[in-house]
């Protein structure tokens, strides 16, 4: 049957992978609802990607409690999982599940190098995505749920071919247990790990879909374009930037979006798909937003600057590093906004815009810093390393 602009089986086919999981094929869809575990933790913080963290941030520069290597850099945030077990992904295809201590509890490998930010059920469940075209599902105790094959994109091709079904957007988890993730298209995915629907792109997805309300999901695409799609996988709009839309969006509670493009502007979208307003950095943005207690959104630009905008567009204040911000924001417990750089430093941030304190790291920082309920700061990037402070 041909369903949101993509021909299916509606049959879906399941084959045993050799470590007991599932193997399954995005070929063909299922419109049989599974309902299953809600979010604990993801990209973000929640479906919204509001920003924000589980715990405070510490009022002063903290010292570094453990530091714990992984085989290649971190570019997917860390996330803390129900039972505390740190969750990060490496370049070096490895998911990683850490205790509080620093110690690995297990890892899982995928196919290939990994930028994805674990998104974690309730149940436990860890969802990653893979650049060897794969969802996966993996179980607390680090073993394979089943694993979804997104896409039928040639693995030997070279350039955009080479990378357009990578799985590097999200994953999601909306109220019912639905994953949503990126690739070569938008795709939602029952938790069972049968595909619910797709909505085909004409590039690659690496945005981390937002997932309103209402149940309507956005995601960017290197297109140029920001998507609006329906619950039931129809498109409801696209707004047409000047450049790739790599970055997540953010969704106030007003239903307003918010997102970056390479054209070096930041937007304000309305749920009705009209531009409110627009705000010009002066160079690429690559991360998401995050939104304050008082609706003030924090979002960094390459230009090296972190901006403070009010919701009437207007720039409050702006926090300039030494290099590229493309990570997203994370805002604590206690207000403080907390931003990595490429200068290689973690930034503590107060709502007025007063830096509060920086810490060196020995890489890149283009990750957004996980933060427990007693305040650990668990913080990774290009070095390779998890590191945690207090």
């Amino acid at each position: 049957m041909c369903e949101r602009g993509e021909c299916v089986d509606p049959h879906p086919v399941a084959a045993a992978a050799s470590d007991g999981g599932i193997v399954l094929d995005a070929t063909r869809a299922s419109g049989t609802a599974v309902r299953g575990a809600p979010a604990f933790a993801m990209f973000g913080g929640d479906a919204r990607h509001t920003g924000r963290r589980a715990g405070p941030a510490p009022a002063k520069q903290p010292a570094e409690v453990w530091s714990a290597a992984v085989a290649g850099p971190i570019a997917g945030s860390p996330t803390i999982g129900p039972d505390g077990s740190i969750f990060v992904t490496s370049h070096d295809g490895n998911l990683y599940a850490f205790d509080p201590a620093g110690n690995v509890r297990w890892k899982f490998a995928t196919g290939d190098r990994s930028w994805s930010t674990p998104a974690i059920a309730e149940d436990g469940t860890i969802y990653v995505g893979s650049d060897d075209d794969h969802l996966y599902a993996v179980t607390a105790e680090g073993k394979l749920k089943w694993k979804l094959h997104l896409g039928a994109c040639d693995p030997k091709g070279f350039g955009p071919e080479s990378s357009r079904c990578d799985v590097d957007g999200g994953p999601t988890i909306g109220p019912d247990g639905t994953i949503y993730v990126g690739g070569d298209g938008i795709h939602a995915v029952w938790p069972d790990g049968t595909l619910r629907w797709k909505l085909a792109t004409a590039e690659h997805v690496a945005s981390t879909p937002a997932l309103a309300a209402d149940g309507t999901v956005y995601a960017g695409c290197q297109d140029d374009a920001l998507y609006a799609v329906a619950p039931d996988g129809t498109k409801k709009w696209e707004v047409r930037t000047g450049g790739d839309v790599d970055a997540s969006p953010t969704i106030a509670a007003d239903g307003t979006i918010y997102v970056g493009s390479d054209d070096h502007t930041f937007y304000a979208i309305t749920p009705q798909g009209n531009v409110a307003w627009k705000v010009v950095t002066g160079a690429d943005i690559r991360g998401g937003a995050a939104i304050g207690s008082d609706n003030t959104i924090y979002v960094g630009s390459h230009d090296g600057r972190l901006y403070a905008i009010g919701i009437d567009g207007r720039v409050r204040w702006r926090v300039s590093a030494a290099d590229k911000i493309a990570a997203t924001p994370g805002i604590a417990t206690n207000h403080t906004i907390l931003v990595g750089a490429e200068d290689e430093h973690l930034y503590a941030i107060a709502p007025d815009g007063t830096l509060l304190w920086s810490l060196a790291l020995p890489g890149d920082v283009d990750t957004t810093p996980a933060i427990a309920r007693d305040g650990t700061v668990y913080v990774a990037g290009d070095d390779a390393h998890l590191h945690a402070f207090r």
